[in-house]
């Protein structure tokens, strides 16, 4: 029987950060429901950051610990975002040249909302389990920024300086997916996916996004629910709380995964409160550490949970992780894989949470004018010239090079590796 799951697994959280508490208070929001959301700080993409760089910078370590001859076994590379730079070209190729990949490589991009990263992880699984190629890598990079958060009124799109505003993040979570799963085994054929049409959130132009919050949420518990009982008719004796050791969530925010997960403990097990609380305390928080730090990154969240739950999980035997995915629009699915110590010691080399608390915290006025100076790179934009010390402080944070984008000139973007001197 041939394993397949995640050699390697890497997250990238941007260079600067904000409190999200004090931009609650900047906006004059409801401080106490606020606090609902579960939600400590957020990442903030620079001007001269997007979707290229974030995944690029999170790929990077992974690939630069590989030998060339392992370099060449990658055969396929997926960017799974749904905050693209053009209609036709993919930014893998981007990725795949400025990670010096080799040219016998597949280079494709998915869109599905947030369930895109799951989408590419799953078809990288089989393409590995198919043996097509045996030996062969895939790289997949979901990668995502928040930006222009918009919302429809009248005819017109207008800023919501809303709680949607906190929960929008920046960053990618790449991964390795091959033969030697040292990080994350996958249970092969456990799956319950889940998927309609509903309009729960959307992007109706390439820099805005619309929806409705309430049916977004909707969607997402009955799909959390359909998608696991799926999984139980496919896989015998499972039991929702014994089953798995933790659990991963997609999570737009903290309280959301926290209702969800009441939620399915009352309807799976009838379970009452006490317990709700204590097995979100035990098998749940330690997945929403980055996700409460990062804020939501579209396709790539459900994989910064699984991140911080095998970073913070305690993992003294092999354990069981069960992973939930949703996608506005909707596509969902709820799939297993076990994680050993070893691949809790192998990702915690990465330190991620260290390179979370290397970014640089941005104050308020600071905030606003990396909102005004991120206009000039949008969708769609044909030149412009970046400045890479827009905020000094930032650069100054990381010893490691960086990719940056430099300019686009004629619609094509040109990105440098920034360096500290």
């Amino acid at each position: 029987m041939i394993s397949a799951g995640i050699e390697a697994m890497n997250a990238f959280g941007g260079t600067v950060s904000l409190n999200v508490m004090e931009l609650a208070k900047y906006r004059k929001l409801d401080t106490g429901r606020f606090e609902n959301l579960l939600m400590v700080e957020k990442s903030v993409a620079l001007p001269y950051e997007d979707p290229v760089t974030f995944a690029v910078n999170a790929a990077k370590p992974i690939i630069d610990a590989m030998t060339e001859a392992e370099k060449n076994r990658i055969e396929m590379l997926i960017t799974c975002t749904e905050s693209g730079i053009d209609f036709g070209k993919s930014i893998s190729t981007y990725v795949h040249h400025y990670l010096g990949l080799s040219r016998n490589c597949r280079l494709f991009e998915m869109k599905q909302a947030c369930y895109a990263g799951t989408a590419g992880f799953q078809m990288a699984i089989n393409f590995v389990l198919s043996q097509v190629s045996p030996g062969a890598k895939v790289l997949v990079v979901a990668t995502d920024i928040s930006r222009y958060l918009k919302v429809e009124e009248g005819d017109e799109l207008s800023p919501d300086w809303s709680f949607v505003e906190p929960s929008g993040g920046a960053g990618a979570v790449a991964m390795l997916i091959s033969e030697q799963p040292v990080v994350f085994q996958v249970d092969p054929g456990a799956n319950g996916y889940y998927g309609y049409e509903v309009m729960d959130t959307c992007r109706p132009v390439p820099d805005s996004e619309a929806g409705n919050a309430d049916l977004s949420l909707l969607s997402y518990l009955d799909c959390c629910e359909q998608t696991y009982l799926e999984y139980e008719r496919r896989v015998s004796g499972v039991h929702y709380r014994d089953t798995f050791d933790y659990m991963a969530y997609h999570t737009p925010f903290g309280g959301m995964v926290k209702g969800a997960h009441r939620t399915m403990m009352r309807k799976m097990i009838k379970a009452k409160a006490p317990e709700i609380e204590q097995d979100f305390a035990e098998r749940v928080l330690p997945g929403l550490h980055y996700c409460q730090r990062v804020g939501n990154i579209m396709g790539a969240t459900l994989f910064l949970a699984l991140t911080s739950t095998i970073d913070r999980g305690s993992f003294d035997v092999p354990k069981r992780v069960g992973c939930f995915s949703y996608g506005s629009g909707c596509c969902a699915e709820f799939f297993s894989g076990v994680v050993t110590p070893e691949g809790q010691e192998r990702q915690r080399q990465l330190a991620i949470g260290q390179q979370l608390s290397t970014r640089y915290s941005l104050a308020m006025d600071e905030y606003e004018a990396v909102l005004q100076a991120s206009d000039i790179v949008k969708f769609g934009t044909k030149n412009a010239k970046l400045d890479p010390l827009f905020i000094p402080q930032a650069v100054v944070r990381h010893s490691a090079p960086r990719l940056v984008l430099d300019e686009i000139s004629n619609y094509h973007r040109i990105y440098k590796w920034s360096t500290v001197t």
